[in-house]
């Protein structure tokens, strides 16, 4: 690359900051959209309509995520199953099954941010059945269950009381 195309390459990569904030300038001090920030709260309250089996989750699994999370759930790095006892170990593993306290975390982070690069491609069925189909990678839900707002309510994750609610905790003073 010549000097001169190397500096027109600087004088851009300058310019770069000042082209974006201008661009995000009309954005700056607005309020952020409810459907940014809107999530699922653990005692299910924003679930959609919808429901999903174990066998439908599946299909969905194998078409959107099987290729980041492997074909159990165990891919290194990204699992989702597996790590149950691990957590007080020098090696824990915190998948779905051992480490979330709340299957409605895990409906709204698939509804909210997958398919990796594809979020929110699934429809509230898609989710409610990838949802049940991991939950049953990890032996929370047999093969022959589904899941609608309510069931999903009722899922007691193995790990609900291994978090502590800190704004619940008085000082000992």
């Amino acid at each position: 690359m010549s000097f001169c195309s190397q500096l027109a390459v600087l004088f851009f990569m300058l310019q770069l900051p000042s082209v974006m904030a201008d661009a995000l300038a009309p954005q700056l001090g607005k309020p952020i959209s409810t459907d940014l920030v809107a999530g699922i709260g653990p005692d299910g309250q924003g679930l959609p309509r919808g429901a999903g089996s174990v066998s439908e989750g599946r299909i969905v699994y194998e078409a959107h995520c099987l290729v980041c999370h492997g074909p159990e759930g165990k891919m290194p790095g990204n699992a989702l199953a597996g790590g149950r006892g691990s957590l007080a170990t020098d090696r824990p593993n915190k998948t779905v099954g051992s480490y979330w306290p709340y299957a409605t975390t895990l409906f709204d982070y698939i509804n909210r941010a997958m398919p990796y690069g594809n979020e929110k491609l699934l429809s509230a069925n898609e989710v409610y059945g990838v949802s049940a189909y991991v939950l049953f990678l990890n032996g929370i839900l047999d093969d022959d269950e589904s899941l609608d707002a309510n069931a999903l309510r009722a899922v007691v994750m193995p790990n609900r009381e291994g978090f502590q609610n800190v704004y619940s905790v008085k000082s000992s003073d």
